[in-house]
Parts: structure tokens; sequence; C-alpha cells
């Protein structure tokens, strides 16, 4: 019987320690704008392969844009 309490108390005892971890993991962070938050976002994110391709072929397609204003007025 006293076998078996210290197996319990063991295993909630590791299961707190995973779930501090998890939370700790899991806390927010503060981000001064949201451009940073982007760029925390875009680092932490992979685009699939499939998704790429298509976004790359679509983009293809698009024409060039035409020179800026200010250097068709200045030459």
């Amino acid at each position: 019987m006293k076998h078996l309490s210290k197996q319990t108390s063991q295993t909630s005892e590791e299961q707190a320690r995973l779930a501090s971890a998890q939370s700790q993991q899991n806390a927010g962070r503060e981000f001064n704008s949201v451009e940073e938050a982007l760029r925390e976002d875009i680092q932490q994110t992979v685009v699939p392969p499939a998704v790429e391709h298509r976004l790359s072929k679509s983009i293809a397609g698009l024409p060039k844009p035409g020179r800026p204003w200010w250097k068709r007025l200045m030459g």
C-alpha cells in the first residue's frame, strides 16, 4: 500500500512539473508594436512547400510595376 502511494505521489509531482513547464512555454510575450509581433511570428512559422510553390507561381504572373513618378520626372 505504501509503495503504491509513493508511485502516485511521484506521478502527480511529475505531472505538476510538466504542467509548470508547459505554462511557462505558453506564457505570452509582450511586444512594443504589431510589426514586432509579426516579425516574431514569421520567424516561427514554416510555410508548407506546396503553398510556397503556388505563391511563387502566382507572383510570377503579375506585371512588373512601372517606373515611379519621381524617376520619370527626374530622369
